[in-house]
């Protein structure tokens, strides 16, 4: 990362460099690539063609391999408050709700570009507003919208991953759509057996994510002009307030 004292000089000096030399940048020199979007080549659509071609891949695989009917019936299965209440169904009912399920994981991967877009489109406002006012930063809303594109890249190693998992010949029953690459410890534990907190703590120290939220925290830092510290409290301490939603309401849902 790029060290909070650099001067704006090195900072706006320089030539652009190419998609594909800030995707490889990232993966060696990160802030290059992040000061070349403070220079303003904000480009974002190859990290995101990058991210479809990944999903699409590691989705017609699942279908393939595993099949979305047991990858629905796997979710059921891992959650015993939901495999109770289908338990009372009759046979055609928990069919219907079965089909329901597959038309819904259907839907979410065709929808992937519009969802990615959005999503990170609403976090990167969320961010903007917390180290612009927060912080003091000067990043611009399109810096840090390309800024999460490409430090999310890493996150292709999660779809790789789940593709070898897959064929390496992990079980159709054993497969967990939510939780498909062993990249964190929540991977290793029994969905049915463990706490439901503890699991959705150990599934959240992802070591990817937390990868990509480095990036990301190094790379706002740079857009906005401030220190690298500051960077890390706005991302983090999102990330934070996420995984404690999460394991709250995991600890709720019992």
């Amino acid at each position: 990362m790029v060290e909070a004292g650099l001067q704006p000089a090195a900072i706006e000096g320089g030539s652009g460099l190419s998609q594909w030399q800030r995707i490889s940048n990232i993966f060696s020199s990160p802030s290059k690539t992040f000061l070349d979007i403070r220079r303003g080549n904000r480009s974002w659509w190859l990290p995101l063609i990058l991210s479809i071609v990944a999903s699409y891949l590691f989705f017609a695989v699942v279908a393939q391999k595993i099949g979305l009917e047991q990858s629905v019936e796997n979710q059921i299965r891992f959650s015993p408050k939901t495999e109770e209440r289908m338990s009372q169904l009759t046979a055609e009912q928990r069919a219907t709700n079965i089909s329901i399920g597959v038309a819904i994981t259907k839907a979410t991967f065709i929808a992937y570009p519009a969802v990615i877009i959005a999503f990170t489109a609403l976090l990167s406002l969320g961010l903007l507003g917390t180290i612009n006012l927060v912080f003091g930063g000067k990043a611009s809303y399109g810096g840090i919208f390309a800024v999460w594109f490409y430090a999310w890249l890493p996150q292709l190693i999660k779809s790789i991953l789940g593709i070898i998992v897959i064929f390496a010949g992990t079980a159709p029953e054993s497969f967990n759509l939510k939780n498909f690459a062993p990249t964190n410890i929540g991977a290793f534990l029994d969905p049915v057996e463990t706490n439901k907190a503890l699991y959705a703590l150990a599934s959240a120290l992802d070591v990817v994510t937390i990868w990509s939220l480095i990036l990301l925290a190094g790379g706002t830092a740079i857009v906005a002009g401030v220190k690298r510290s500051s960077g890390y409290l706005a991302v983090f301490g999102w990330w934070a307030i996420f995984v404690l939603f999460r394991v709250g309401i995991a600890a709720i849902a019992g």
